[in-house]
């Protein structure tokens, strides 16, 4: 008996260690209508594992190339000459590599690394486990055709996800300077050419629209988000859906960006948020006297100090030698030029850019917070804390219907007062494209502020959060203007314009929602409508003048006859069908920025509805009937018909199929904006703008939300989610999400899957 019991102990005891083993890393993934994926794990790191493998199967050669960009590995794969897709500018392969080996600090990024939540760090270590799963899991073969075969398509480790999170903190501001970065040299030294500006506001290719209404505007009580997110149609920073179901309560469905381990910008059970780009300014520029002696030493506080010289080589293509560069550092940053806005490096002068994202390894642990909120006060909890939302504004509704507006993000302690006490000869130029302090006295660095979670920072109650119960918004003008009827006091510069123009989107905004409200509460149905009514503020406020110059002058070119024609038959709107669009968007092109257009100039007072009033009398108007007849020219040339349908000017072309797409220019005052560019078959094609729609509201079992993702969530022209969504979107097809189990299973396309390791 004894024996028996013992043999049943030991085999007992070697039983539990296998009855107890688990995997690392285990996720399930289940597809549903359009492809979306619900990741469920019951762990960080499984969550990170689900989604890396998920996101793979979708956009694998994308990903895989972003990883090559961020390592500065381009010009090997790619060459020096050819170009890479920076946040959202064009650089050239070997300027990208170049910043890339000098601006990431690994050694800075894990330690910063090692001091996150272990949220954040299980999320990173199980992305990289899962995306390397997908590679062996597809195999040589399984890779999609674009990339299949290419050297740059391998397994990655932690330092490449740190390099891409810090890539996307910097994509609003450093990175915008990467070509001046990367051909700084002293003064005598040979230099590689470089057209680089200062960006212009507006010029980073940066928007949104965004509304959070409150429970005094909605039909039911509850909080309602619309979220309009203008992001690019190709490279990394196109938005892909997910819907995530982890540990500790995580149920957070919504998009993100390549690299993105969880939703950052989507809604839970309680709450629904949305972001825009800031206004703010995340970074300073900062003017060096230098070292008469010696132009790579600056002078500060009366003191010669050198300047950091930092050797970057990068790989070349097999047979072609290194290229090796010595970039300089700063105490404030990284010395930079910018030619074209008259920023070089001389005898006497040089130029430090510092950055308040670089380094920001907080996002993560930030939008896990937004994710797991219940309320709109516990988001701007998150974003005030933790300082970590790097570049746009967080606009969110709760389902007891309170509405919030924080322009609270990562932004230099720079005080109005700090920049007059600092300023520079040269400011006041620099004024509109950038904050210039100067770079000679230790008192005019970023101010360090009692409790910021780095020093530096603005804290929190020194910028903008609003909470209403009528409605809030934005379009990526500043903190000053979310609710035309509560505008916010003055506060630094760096955070924005205060009392100036603001643009026709944020202007058609207001106008837009004022008329919604004046109209009755707003539903889903209603909102669906404000989103997609591709009407243009510009074309309401010009044509009728237009058409007057037009009828009054006996003796218009042709070309200006034609073009008057054109409009007279335009609906003023930008849906696939209007005719005489394509005319409007080429004028205005052309006029839409002249100092002389408006009767009426802008008035503080009323900036909803200043200026105004066309200006077509005398010199104006025949320099007016002259663009037009340019902007026929131009179409002419083009081959685009002046009566042609909007949808068979502007297509997006998917396997050979063209899909019309409606929706227009912002500057012309459309909220659902599309920048379009020539296309090589003719005609236009999206580049940039309306991505990820949603509408979320709230019934008693939880959220309501109603979306569509413009381009679709595959980058794999073989995939069956290529185009699915772009064709629904042609139609303003929208997408009842599924949320709950009993909704994923009805849409749930296929098996769900098991993954584990």
């Amino acid at each position: 008996m004894r024996i028996t019991l013992l043999a049943s102990s030991l085999a007992a005891l070697l039983l539990v260690p296998q009855a107890q083993a688990r995997s690392q890393y285990e996720a399930t993934i289940t597809r549903t209508t359009y492809g979306i994926p619900h990741i469920e794990a019951d762990s960080w790191g499984g969550v990170g594992y689900g989604v890396a493998y998920a996101y793979a199967e979708d956009n694998l050669c994308l990903l895989a190339e972003e990883f090559t960009t961020v390592a500065g590995d381009r010009s090997r794969h790619f060459g020096p000459d050819n170009t890479a897709v920076l946040g959202f500018q064009q650089v050239d392969n070997l300027n990208s590599d170049v910043f890339f080996r000098a601006m990431i600090d690994l050694p800075a990024l894990r330690a910063g690394f090692a001091d996150q939540g272990h949220e954040a760090r299980g999320l990173a270590q199980g992305y990289v486990a899962g995306y390397n799963r997908f590679l062996k899991d597809a195999g040589p073969d399984g890779i999609p055709a674009e990339c299949r075969g290419k050297a740059w398509v391998r397994a990655i480790s932690l330092d490449d996800v740190l390099r891409l999170t810090e890539k996307q903190m910097l994509l609003a501001s450093s990175l915008a300077l990467a070509p001046g970065i990367a051909a700084a040299s002293p003064p005598g030294t040979a230099k590689k050419q470089v057209a680089q500006a200062l960006p212009r506001p507006g010029e980073l290719g940066l928007g949104s629209n965004g509304w959070a209404f409150g429970g005094d505007a909605t039909a039911d009580g509850r909080g309602l988000v619309i979220g309009n997110p203008h992001f690019p149609w190709n490279g990394p920073s196109r938005f892909w859906q997910l819907h995530v179901t982890g540990p500790d309560g995580y149920d957070v469905m919504g998009v993100g960006i390549a690299g993105t381990p969880i939703p950052t910008l989507g809604f839970n059970r309680d709450v629904a948020w949305t972001h825009t780009v800031t206004a703010a300014r995340h970074f300073t520029l900062h003017a060096l006297v230098l070292d008469p002696a010696d132009p790579t030493r600056y002078m500060l506080d009366g003191e010669s100090v050198a300047m950091e010289p930092r050797n970057v080589t990068v790989p070349m293509p097999e047979g072609a030698a290194d290229v090796t560069r010595t970039l300089y550092a700063t105490r404030f940053g990284p010395v930079f030029v910018a030619p074209d806005s008259g920023v070089i490096w001389s005898a006497s002068a040089a130029y430090a850019v510092q950055d308040a994202n670089r380094g920001n390894g907080r996002a993560i642990d930030t939008w896990l917070r937004i994710g797991q909120a219940r309320s709109v006060g516990e988001i701007k909890a998150a974003v005030s804390e933790t300082l970590g939302i790097p570049w746009v504004n967080t606009i969110a509704s709760d389902r007891h219907g309170d509405a919030l507006h924080a322009d609270i993000t990562a932004v230099p302690n720079v005080s109005a007062q700090l920049i007059a006490a600092c300023s520079t000869p040269l400011s006041p130029l620099f004024a509109r494209l950038a904050t210039l302090l100067d770079g000679s006295r230790s008192e005019c660095n970023w101010q360090v502020a009692e409790g910021t979670p780095e020093p530096g920072l603005m804290p929190a109650s020194d910028q903008a959060a609003t909470i209403r119960r009528d409605y809030l918004t934005n379009s990526n003008d500043s903190y000053w203007l979310s609710n035309p009827r509560l505008p916010h006091s003055a506060l630094s510069p760096v955070l924005g314009k205060h009392a100036e123009s603001l643009s026709l989107r944020t202007r058609s905004n207001f106008t837009e929602t004022e008329a919604l409200l004046a109209a009755g509460k707003v539903d889903h149905a209603r909102a669906k409508a404000m989103a997609f009514a591709n009407k243009s503020l510009a074309a309401d406020m010009a044509i009728e003048p237009l058409l007057a110059l037009c009828a009054a002058t006996t003796e218009p070119s042709a070309e200006a006859a034609r073009g008057c024609a054109a409009l007279a038959g335009w609906d003023r709107r930008y849906e696939a069908d209007s005719r005489g669009a394509q005319v409007f968007r080429a004028l205005w092109a052309k006029i839409g920025q002249r100092g002389d257009l408006w009767q009426v100039a802008f008035d503080p007072a009323d900036p909803v509805n200043t200026p105004r009033d066309l200006a077509t009398e005398g010199s104006t108007g025949d320099k007016l009937l002259a663009a037009l007849g340019d902007a026929v020219n131009e179409l002419d040339a083009a081959e685009i018909a002046l009566d042609a349908p909007w949808g068979e000017v502007q297509r997006w072309i998917a396997n050979g199929e063209a899909i019309p797409i409606h929706g227009g220019p912002g500057t012309a005052g459309v909220l659902n904006y599309q920048d379009a560019r020539p296309a090589p078959a003719g005609g236009l094609v999206p580049v940039h703008g309306t991505s990820y729609i949603q509408i979320v509201g709230f019934d008693e079992n939880g959220p309501v939300a109603d979306a569509i993702l413009s381009y679709s969530q595959s980058t794999d022209p073989a995939s069956p989610h290529f185009a699915d969504q772009t064709r629904a979107y042609a139609v303003k097809q929208w997408h009842r999400l599924p949320f709950t189990p009993e909704e994923i299973a009805e849409q749930a396309i296929g098996e769900t899957r098991r993954i584990a390791e």
